[in-house]
Parts: structure tokens; C-alpha cells; sequence
């Protein structure tokens, strides 16, 4: 104990290195296999044929656009437990009635979510989508929408397993979830095992299946661990705990906001591609996939940010709090300076994982993607440096203002920008996808000079 407190006082950037890994590490790679999920219903639907593809996406995006905003709400958690666990290393209770309202909140926010996603193909229409799209969309959608809920019951028992610093049973159990959804997919898009051929319904089981079993999991993980068990988090989870509730709700709609945002603008992009072509929708899909995957970590050190932010934040020290979410911040942009060579090097050998290139109707959709990955490549860096600078920013409870940024960044940029390239200056899709790199770029600078501000305006303890 004596040796590791001296070795933290002589090297406190190595420490802070190790500590950050050690938290992100299996954050990225839970996150990855989140990734890898929605990979698998891209690959398996793009055998089916483009059109599926295309109609699965332009459903999906509208899916995880109602998603991503729940996510950002049940976030609040992790800041909370963190700052608490700062405060009080051995807090069981304020752990428990936060974790016990991050289930609530989940629960309450799905059901105005599943009404809207329940109306696919309306919403659809109303946005000029091609009524064929449309209405498969609608019938992947109303059975992949009831996903959504144990979704986000395992992203709140996901939180809890961060603020403790004790993340790896939650890629445990996403690696299991990885291969329980390629099974069940494959079983029931394909009519394998002596199921019925579903298609796309069959895909939106698929995750209904898949992501209870990861919640099931975790819910086994919690109760039998004696390092979990401890705070007795299912116990009477039904009681009510307004005052706690009312404070997540506080500190996550921004949250949820920023998320929404973010993912509403890829969202309206698969939109304004489907004003473009089928080809497109398609292309932008595959392209979008690749990019996901490569953002999954800074997204996960992002979050490793928040935790190790957070807990400076409850002991009121400073000089953590800049090592921890400078640490995070250099790793991120650095893994993503990576992935954008790797991307702009290798982009015809990304695009046949999700394409057989030589069939005669995907030339175009492989011609497409490869134009929209080099552009991707380009923002890899800023949409690091946004995530990450995002992470470190929540775990100081800053929320609303970066929830400005986004809006200004994402859609009074990137959507102005993307619209007017693509349709004026008759770029089409790349036009979309200079929109969105120029948008990322403008968040990702206005989060860190916040982030460099953040003694002068008040954003650290007393």
C-alpha cells in the first residue's frame, strides 16, 4: 500500500494513464460489441438485398434516434454515482436510489417512445421517404422498438459496474450478447433451425431477444457478485424516490438532449439520403457502420472521463480532475488520428465485409460508401475530440451548455452545411457527409475551450 501511494505521488500522470485504461478498456470494448450487434443486423440484412438494407436503416435510425435520447437520460447515472463514490467511497444507499430511478426513468421514458416508433411508416411519409421503404421500415421497427427497454436496463446495471471501476463483467456479458443476437438473427431472418423466414420482422426479434438476455445476465452478475450484492440495487426497486428522480431527470434531459441531437442529425442524413437514391441510403448505411465502430472508442473513454472526472469532482480535487480528463482526451483523438489513416488506406477491403462488390447491383452502393468513408475518415479526429471533451465535461455535472453546443454544432452547422452542399451545390451525399464533419468540428472546439474555462466560470469545487 505504502509502495503504490509513493509510486502515485512520484509518476501521477502514469497512474492516472493506468487507472484511465484500466476503466476503459473494457468500456470500449463493451461498447464495441454494442457496435458489433447492430453490424451483425447490417451484414445479415444487406444478404437479404439493398432494398431491405436500405429500409432497415432508414427504420433503425429513427429507432435509435428515440433511443439514443432515452440513453442520454439513464447517463445521468454514471456522473452521480461516481461524484457520490468520490465523496464516500463506501455509499451504498445514495448508490442505490440512484441506480433504482435510472430503472424507473428508463421505463417511463419508453412509453411515449413506443407510441411514436409505433407510426414508422406515417413519419416516414411525412418526410419523403419512398412508401416501400416506408412501410418494410414500419414492420422491422414495431418489432424491434420493444427492444428498447431492456436496452436501457442494461445500460443503467452498465453504469453502476463503471462508477465502481469494475466495468468487465459488463463485456462479459456483451460479448454473449454479440453472439446471441448473430444467432438469433440468423435463425430468424433466414428461417434457420427449423424457424420461420421472418426477414426483417425476424431481425427486430432478434434484438428483443438478445438484449433481455443481456439484461437477464446482468441482473445474474449483480445479485451473485459479493462485491455487488452488497447494495441490494433490485430490492423494492418499485418504491417510489421522487427528490432522486427529479435530480436525474436535472442533471439528464441536457444529456438526453445532446444525445438526441447528435443522433438526430445522422438520423435526418439517412432522410436526406433517401431524397438522393435507394443507392445511397444503402452506401450512407455501410459507411455510417464502419464509422460507429471506430467511434466506440472515444466514445468508451469518454465515458471512462466521466467516471474518473466525476470522482475528482467529489473529492474536490483539482488537480485530478485536469489529469483525468486530459488522459482521456489524448488517447481518444489519438486512437481516432489512427483509424482515420486506416480507413482512407483500406476503404474498398472495409466496404466488402457488408458487400459482395462484383454483383452487378451493388457497384454503385460500393461506389458510393467508398466516397463517403473518405470524408468519414476526416472527421474521425473531431468526432473524438467532441465525445471525449463531452465525457469530461459531464463529469464536472455540466450539461446544459454543451447541450447548446450540440444544437448549434450538429444542426445549425452540420444539417445547414449538409443540406446545402448536397442539394445546392450538387455534391448529394458527400455534400452530407462535408455537412457533418464541419458540424462535428464545431462542437468538438467549443467543448474544449470550455473545458479550458472551466476554473474561470465556476465549473470546478469550491
Amino acid at each position: 500500500m505504502v509502495a503504490a501511494a509513493t509510486h502515485k505521488q512520484r509518476h501521477p500522470w502514469r497512474h492516472e494513464l493506468r487507472a484511465t485504461l484500466s476503466l476503459a478498456w473494457p468500456l470500449v470494448l463493451t461498447n464495441l460489441s454494442m457496435s458489433l450487434i447492430g453490424a451483425t443486423d447490417v451484414v445479415m440484412l444487406g444478404w437479404l438485398g439493398a432494398e431491405q438494407l436500405a429500409a432497415a436503416s432508414l427504420g433503425f435510425n429513427l429507432a435509435m434516434l428515440v433511443a439514443i435520447f432515452s440513453m442520454g437520460l439513464i447517463t445521468a447515472s454514471s456522473p452521480m454515482m461516481a461524484t457520490e463514490l468520490g465523496r464516500k467511497p463506501n455509499s451504498v444507499r445514495d448508490i442505490r436510489r440512484t441506480f433504482r430511478q435510472s430503472l424507473w426513468s428508463a421505463l417511463i421514458i419508453c412509453l411515449p417512445l413506443w407510441v411514436v416508433l409505433w407510426h414508422t411508416q406515417p413519419i416516414l411519409l411525412f418526410f419523403g421517404q419512398i412508401p416501400e421503404l416506408a412501410e418494410q421500415a414500419q414492420s422491422y421497427v414495431r418489432a424491434y422498438m420493444w427492444s428498447i427497454l431492456p436496452f436501457l436496463w442494461t445500460l443503467a446495471t452498465r453504469n453502476f459496474l463503471s462508477a465502481l471501476e469494475l466495468p468487465i463483467w459488463s463485456l462479459v456479458i456483451g460479448v454473449l450478447g454479440v453472439l446471441a443476437n448473430a444467432l438469433f438473427n440468423y435463425a430468424l431472418i433466414f428461417g434457420n433451425f427449423g424457424m420461420p423466414r421472418l426477414g426483417l420482422v425476424g431481425a427486430g426479434i432478434g434484438s428483443i431477444l438478445a438484449n433481455s438476455c443481456m439484461f437477464i445476465g446482468m441482473v445474474i452478475v449483480i445479485q451473485l457478485h459479493p462485491v455487488f450484492r452488497r447494495y441490494h440495487l433490485f430490492g423494492r426497486w418499485w418504491r417510489s424516490d421522487w427528490p432522486r428522480l427529479a435530480e436525474m431527470w436535472r442533471l439528464g434531459i441536457p444529456i438526453a438532449v445532446s444525445f438526441g441531437l447528435e443522433g438526430g442529425v445522422f438520423s435526418v442524413a439517412v432522410m436526406l439520403m433517401g431524397l438522393i437514391s435507394t443507392q445511397a441510403v444503402a452506401a450512407h448505411a455501410i459507411a455510417l457502420q464502419i464509422a460507429s465502430v471506430t467511434f466506440m472508442v472515444p466514445m468508451g473513454l469518454g465515458q471512462a472521463a466521466t467516471v474518473r472526472v466525476g470522482i475528482g469532482y467529489g473529492r474536490r480535487d483539482r488537480v485530478m480532475i485536469h489529469r483525468a480528463g486530459w488522459t482521456s482526451f489524448v488517447l481518444g483523438t489519438g486512437f481516432m488520428t489512427v483509424m482515420a489513416l486506416i480507413i482512407l488506406t483500406f476503404p474498398g477491403a472495409l466496404i466488402s465485409i457488408f458487400l459482395e462488390r462484383d454483383s452487378a447491383e451493388n457497384i454503385a452502393v460500393a461506389a458510393l460508401a467508398a466516397q463517403f468513408l473518405i470524408v468519414a475518415a476526416a472527421f474521425q479526429i473531431v468526432d473524438g475530440a467532441q465525445v471525449v471533451g463531452q465525457g469530461m465535461l459531464r463529469g464536472l455535472h455540466d450539461t446544459r451548455v454543451p447541450m447548446l453546443f450540440a444544437a448549434f454544432g450538429y444542426w445549425v452547422i452540420g444539417i445547414g452545411v449538409g443540406w446545402w452542399l448536397a442539394f445546392e451545390a450538387g455534391w448529394d451525399g458527400v455534400g452530407i457527409w462535408t455537412g457533418l464533419a464541419i458540424g462535428l468540428g464545431i462542437v468538438a472546439i467549443l467543448m474544449l475551450v470550455r473545458w479550458l474555462m472551466r476554473e474561470r466560470i465556476g465549473l470546478l469545487p469550491s
